[in-house]
């Protein structure tokens, strides 16, 4: 039997996309993988609690006043030490640092409540909302040093309705996260894509 994939998860708050992560990866949807361990820089968070849960190894490592580059450093040597695969950023609230992203180039995965390059940064659902576009969406893509910039796995588009408000299509949006970051992942891990400058493409 092959080595299981080991997926590391980053997350801030209630984690619902690491949530759905974890039920494609107990159903098949994610072959072949396993979360390894969660992270998060909150003790408190409601992510950390649902891993506990689940019986995965559930760490937290707060900040704690640290600058960022030594904080990132004590996550990397906890990533480093479940030896991670491939890290998955799940409504994770801190900028990562350089030297974070060059430690597993390639390997860090983030989703994003747009169909970027529109609407990059905060509240994007809102952004989208309040620009009056009739289309919105999701985006998985890998995590460079630009804000929202990576190469981009896949997207998922939502239409806007007419009675919609910021609410309702944010939580339209979530719904197809949830879906997107599996196919995502399973896309990643498959090995069968490579990069070929800003485009990611199936082999040939």
């Amino acid at each position: 039997m092959s080595t299981r994939h080991r997926l590391g998860i980053l997350l801030s708050g209630r984690g619902s996309n690491f949530l759905a992560i974890a039920d494609s990866v107990a159903a098949g949807r994610i072959p072949n993988a396993e979360i390894a361990v969660v992270i998060s820089n909150k003790a408190d968070a409601l992510g950390l609690a649902a891993a506990r849960e689940r019986g995965l190894n559930a760490l937290a490592i707060e900040a704690d006043g640290r600058k960022r580059a030594e904080h990132d450093g004590a996550i990397i040597a906890a990533l480093r030490e479940h030896r991670i695969e491939l890290i998955c950023l799940a409504g994770y609230m801190r900028l990562l640092s350089s030297g974070f992203i060059q430690a597993f180039p390639e390997r860090i995965l983030n989703i994003h409540p747009s169909l970027l390059p529109a609407f990059p940064g905060l509240d994007a659902q809102h952004q989208a909302f309040d620009y009056g576009v009739k289309v919105a969406g999701c985006t998985v893509h890998f995590v460079d040093e630009q804000l929202d910039h990576g190469v981009i796995i896949l997207q998922r588009a939502v239409a806007v309705h007419e009675a919609d408000d910021a609410h309702a299509l944010s939580a339209r949006i979530l719904a197809e996260e949830h879906i997107a970051y599996t196919e995502a992942i399973a896309r990643v891990l498959s090995g069968a894509y490579v990069i070929e400058g800003r485009r990611y493409v199936r082999k040939q």
